[in-house]
């Protein structure tokens, strides 16, 4: 019998066996979450990140936050209670480097791949406007215990605007927390070592031409921002007085103004040390809030860093070494040592959508390697929270804020701790995913193709 034929039989017999439940889902990936209620958590040890661990405690959220949080908690009329003895309750983790939502199938899928424009200046676009809420990447992301993400766009010089959403949601905009977050600035590398082929800064290469065409390139961005300068003044001059003539509108001048108020932070894409410098040194001709994304040589600019109060976005730390000279651990320790240089970090798993459900053991193995835990889990909730500015709403359980909360069998960094319970603004998730559809509905294939072929094909005794 022919492979192609032995595939329809599998796939008759494993349609045919499927319950209507799941036949129901696979429209979808993400099961939506169930509406706003009063849950109480109660003997649970309670992980609030910002304040000491709660060994018994009770947490009661409501309406979407968290209503209280203690020993001593009261359990409000009506409210679904669950036991949480022997579990542990954290707030959800954020990963702060991702494109999900924008990435789908990165290799031979162009169609599924939708995180860049044309063009080099596009401070305009926006992840919110591409962000895919069916993504399959969401639902295996958050069922570890991430709740929340950055999603940004790539490509040209201004790449456009991140976002930070939460997963759960039919919409893009009911899923964005903050829709404009941070703007994406790639500026071309300050530094060159393409080796002995005659690349750029080797052997044979011209190195006063990719300097000349980096200036270019940096002259181009600076442009772009006096422009929206100039832009700003004129259209708050005719705010002020109606009788000057009223400028004319330009989405790509208008969407920079969040950005030269100071309000809306950069991300500056840079990991060798002379890129974090320069990416540092034309923030503050820009005078623009920088946020570094990447940061493999932070280690050796962290005077700088601390000095300037500039954040990183560590993207590497389950990376091998670079260099030929450097240690094995070199990654695995760059967390502990910038705690050790006070520079405010955040872990992240630097993926754009697949792998991003592998963060908690980034920072886990970061925690292996001289990081404390305590500090490990700050860098996958409150930090990242702090760094974008949502730290007000998430990041850590308090009073008040979003009720996005995972409740698990053990320590949430931990690659053997199952989860248990997850919340979403204040909603339960189902914890159902492409993983476990899949799983449900292929566990059983060989059995089927042992009936399906009278016990030729397939079949064991």
């Amino acid at each position: 019998m022919s492979r192609f034929t032995n595939g329809l039989i599998l796939a008759a017999v494993t349609v045919t066996a499927l319950p209507a439940p799941t036949l129901a889902q696979l429209g979808s990936y993400n099961p939506m979450p169930g509406p706003q209620a009063t849950v109480v958590i109660r003997n649970a040890r309670i992980v609030p990140v910002s304040a000491p661990v709660i060994e018994n405690g009770t947490v009661v959220i409501s309406g979407g936050k968290i209503l209280a949080v203690g020993t001593t908690v009261s359990v409000p009329s009506g409210a679904q209670v669950i036991d949480g003895t022997g579990l542990h309750v954290y707030p959800g983790m954020m990963d702060a480097g991702t494109s999900m939502g924008l990435s789908e199938i990165p290799q031979g899928a162009a169609s599924t791949v939708d995180n860049s424009e044309t063009g080099r200046f596009n401070p305009n676009v926006q992840a919110l406007n591409g962000f895919n809420p069916h993504s399959a990447h969401i639902g295996v992301t958050r069922v570890v215990g991430i709740t929340q993400v950055v999603s940004r766009p790539s490509g040209g010089l201004v790449s456009g605007q991140a976002g930070v959403f939460q997963l759960a949601g039919s919409t893009a905009p009911a899923m964005a927390m903050v829709p404009r977050a941070a703007l994406v600035i790639q500026l071309p590398s300050a530094s060159f070592g393409g080796g002995f082929g005659g690349g750029p800064g080797g052997v044979g290469g011209n190195t006063q031409e990719v300097n000349r065409t980096r200036e270019q390139q940096l002259d181009s961005i600076r442009t772009l921002f006096a422009d929206a300068m100039a832009y700003g003044k004129a259209h708050a001059a005719w705010g002020s007085d109606r009788t000057l003539p009223r400028p004319a509108h330009d989405v790509v001048l208008e969407s920079l103004q969040a950005v030269i108020s100071g309000e809306m932070p950069v991300i500056f894409p840079a990991d060798r040390a002379a890129d974090i410098r320069a990416a540092i040194t034309f923030a503050e001709t820009l005078k623009v809030r920088p946020i570094i994304m990447g940061g493999r040589d932070a280690v050796s600019v962290a005077a700088l860093l601390k000095e300037k109060n500039v954040p990183v976005v560590l993207t590497r730390v389950m990376d091998l070494p670079s260099r030929e000279d450097d240690p094995y651990d070199i990654n695995f320790t760059a967390p502990a040592r910038l705690v050790s240089a006070g520079v405010k970090f955040a872990i992240t798993s630097g993926d754009a959508g697949a792998e991003v459900r592998n963060l908690p053991y980034h920072a886990g193995m970061a925690a292996a390697f001289g990081l404390s835990r305590e500090d490990a889990l700050r860098s996958v909730t409150l930090w990242p929270a702090e760094i974008f500015g949502v730290a007000d709403r998430v990041g850590s359980i308090e009073v008040g804020k979003i009720a996005n909360l995972v409740v698990t069998t053990g320590d949430l960094l931990e690659a053997t701790t199952d989860t248990r319970y997850l919340f979403i603004d204040g909603r339960s998730v189902p914890l159902d995913t492409k993983h476990t559809q899949l799983y449900e509905m292929f566990k059983d294939r060989q059995q089927a193709l042992c009936a399906a072929t009278g016990g030729s094909t397939g079949c064991t005794d």
